[in-house]
């Protein structure tokens, strides 16, 4: 009897006995991942890319994991959480980078790339602008795929990792600002919020985004007045009804923001730059207008800060003032809470690995997904991202002309 068309295929005794489902089963035959999670060695990088419950969750699923000795020590976990979860530890980056997989939170660093071999895939954030034309040229000679958590989308085609981040900076821009703000030396005494007989603190936005709406959320949560300011008048609108308030909103006009700052206890600058460099919104005329003790924490300092007195500070050393206002102007705020941070990094992370595993590899996964295929900026070696390519003067193909060649 000749078996149905469309219920079976292929020729042989075998395929015929096989359904359709089964076939694409044999397909995408589950795949053991070799993960490596080295120590970060870039300054004041205090989260990591997957927590020990996350490795258990891989080691669960049939994946290997090899953790270096004290990665998760600045993020309170032990070597000891690790390996009860499963994971192999070791004793120097050059074993971790054994793995087939290398999993980090800030960009693979000069030194580490010697540790890569032929072909690996290596899977962090990017940080376009703070390398050289040599940093690509020696991924792209070592046949690197890496992927660039900060590009990859989801199906709304917003970035989910960025998002993530994006909300633990916010709310913590919101418990900066409020220690600064009552402390006798660099604020007012004041607390942070509104109570029964005491007007308000009042708080600007800057930048009606992820980081800007979690800022606002906070901020509203302990009773301070928000005004919240972006040249959206879209995203503005969403914000309000997302706050399910009926907060005060401006486009950025300059004198109604002026007025704003001239009454404000704490401004957050959570700008976004579409390009490389943020735009500045806030110059150094309007901070001297600003009351004294008064605190800026510019969350945008990371694409060169939003308020034109604003320069990079660290961990340590993280304020300064001018003309009597404090800033905090530390990049990568949410290394400030690196628990809490890696706890995102990882629920993002732990699952599209398992994704991968059950596709047949990480390569499968990038043929089969294409907004995981859109954090792609180098696939075998072959750059792919175009502002990479622009910005380092590099040839570059299309991601998606290249998984359909290795189809």
């Amino acid at each position: 009897m000749e078996p149905q068309q469309g219920k079976y295929f292929g020729f042989g005794t075998k395929e015929q006995l096989l359904p359709q489902e089964e076939m694409l089963e044999v397909g995408n035959a589950k795949k053991k991942l070799i993960l490596g999670l080295p120590r970060e060695t870039k300054f004041q990088e205090r989260r990591i890319a997957l927590i020990p419950d996350a490795v258990k969750m891989l080691v669960d699923n049939g994946h290997e994991v090899i953790v270096e000795k004290d990665a998760g020590k600045a993020t309170h976990f032990s070597d000891h959480a690790y390996a009860e979860a499963g994971a192999q530890i070791v004793g120097s980056a050059a074993e971790v980078f054994q793995a087939e997989v290398i999993l980090k939170v800030a960009p693979i660093c000069e030194s580490e790339i010697e540790f890569l071999s032929q072909r690996q895939t290596l899977l962090s954030a990017l940080h376009l602008t703070s390398h050289s034309k040599n940093y690509f040229q020696r991924l792209t000679q070592k046949k690197t795929t890496a992927i660039a958590f900060e590009y990859i989308k989801d199906k709304s085609d917003a970035a989910p990792v960025v998002q993530s981040i994006s909300e633990v900076a916010g709310t913590t821009s919101i418990h900066i600002a409020a220690g600064y703000l009552a402390d006798n030396e660099y604020g007012t005494g004041r607390m942070l919020g509104g109570f029964t007989g005491i007007a308000p603190a009042e708080v600007v936005v800057l930048g009606a985004g992820t980081v800007g709406e979690f800022a606002a959320r906070a901020a509203l949560g302990v009773g301070a007045l928000v005004k919240v300011f972006d040249n959206s008048i879209y995203k503005l609108r969403q914000l309000q009804g997302r706050l399910h308030q009926n907060i005060f909103t401006s486009i950025i006009q300059q004198s109604e923001l002026i007025k704003a700052l001239q009454t404000a206890d704490v401004v957050i600058g959570a700008v976004h730059a579409r390009e490389h460099r943020c735009p500045i919104i806030i110059t150094e005329d309007m901070v001297s207008k600003m009351k004294s003790g008064s605190v800026i924490v510019d969350v945008s300092i990371d694409q060169g800060g939003c308020v034109e007195t604003s320069r990079i500070t660290t961990h340590n050393d993280p304020v300064f003032q001018v003309h009597g206002v404090t800033h905090y102007c530390v990049p990568n705020i949410s290394s400030r809470v690196p628990q809490t941070a890696s706890v995102a990094l990882s629920n993002f992370f732990a699952p599209i690995l398992i994704k991968a595993g059950e596709m047949g590899g990480i390569e499968k996964l990038l043929r089969q997904d294409f907004h995981f295929r859109q954090g792609v900026y180098l696939f075998n070696g072959i750059v792919t991202n175009n502002l990479v390519g622009q910005y380092y003067d590099l040839p570059f193909q299309d991601i998606d002309l290249l998984m359909a060649a290795f189809h």
